[in-house]
């Protein structure tokens, strides 16, 4: 496969897109996390997630300790070229490292962020170490 492709995204300095991933039929947003160039190459060929992790400064294939990787059904450039969206099929149905289905799960109502959504396994299960 050409990398040509790769050129047209419009990358931050430091070499970095953001990303949503959208889960499929739901359209529901699971995620938001960072791509470098090698991770969007390896995210089209292997069809799944392969985000950079700033905090630890390497390739993340999402679920790599969970198993709750994220199948890729469409990648999709913004018209600023400079976001990508991944519409994705969660695995095990949790997103979030905190076991919840999303990262999304904090609502602001008047002046306080509210929990809304459960925990639906225990992190400490997920990521045994």
């Amino acid at each position: 496969m050409s990398e040509s492709w790769l050129s047209k995204v419009n990358w931050t300095h430091d070499g970095l897109v953001p990303v949503i991933a959208q889960e499929t039929g739901t359209g529901k947003v699971l995620m938001f996390a960072w791509m470098n160039r090698e991770a969007l190459k390896r995210t089209a060929e292997c069809g799944e997630a392969v985000y950079w992790s700033r905090s630890r400064k390497k390739l993340w294939h999402k679920g790599e300790e969970s198993g709750h990787v994220q199948k890729v059904k469409e990648i999709r450039l913004d018209c600023d070229e400079d976001v990508i969206l991944l519409e994705v099929e969660q695995i095990g149905g949790i997103a979030c490292h905190t076991g919840r289905h999303d990262c999304f799960f904090q609502k602001l109502e008047s002046d306080t962020w509210i929990i809304d959504a459960p925990v639906i396994k225990d992190p400490a299960e997920i990521y045994k170490k």
